[in-house]
């Protein structure tokens, strides 16, 4: 999981909602066919897979409203989230929280871990922010050459 900055793409954002905040009481999605699937469902909006594609991928910078409005309801966020960087980042912010918290509650997250990381020295913390940052990044650029 990583932070989705404020001045991310509608991609960036669409990606980072799905892997992040997928509602824990539907399927996880296989694909785009099945991640429309389950927006349809949600929230009576048809999406087709093509549009969830199109989403994901940045060929689609500026979809319908009721398009976004459908993802705003199904991942259960504001539709500020999809809107300028000023309104965005606040609400980026608290969406990392809730996606953290989740995965606290799923123990995907130990608790115990984030309790030594806040009981840890200023300079101690600093060194674990830039390995948390530098693992962050190698992971996305593996992803990169994976996908």
């Amino acid at each position: 999981m990583h932070e989705v900055s404020p001045g991310a793409s509608l991609a960036e954002k669409v990606e980072w909602l799905i892997q992040n905040l997928w509602p824990a009481d539907a399927e996880p999605p296989r694909n785009n066919v099945d991640a429309a699937a389950a927006v349809a469902r949600a929230t009576g909006e048809e999406i087709s897979s093509t549009t969830v594609w199109k989403l994901r991928t940045g060929r689609q910078e500026n979809p319908q409203l009721k398009t976004l409005t459908a993802l705003a309801t199904f991942f259960g966020v504001p539709i500020g989230f999809f809107g300028f960087p000023s309104e965005a980042e606040p609400i980026g912010e608290d969406l990392t929280l809730k996606a953290i918290r989740r995965d606290v509650e799923s123990g995907v997250i130990r608790p115990e871990v984030l309790r030594a990381f806040v009981d840890l020295s200023p300079e101690a913390r600093w060194v674990v922010d830039e390995m948390i940052l530098a693992a962050a990044a190698a992971d996305r650029r593996r992803t990169r050459l994976d996908g």
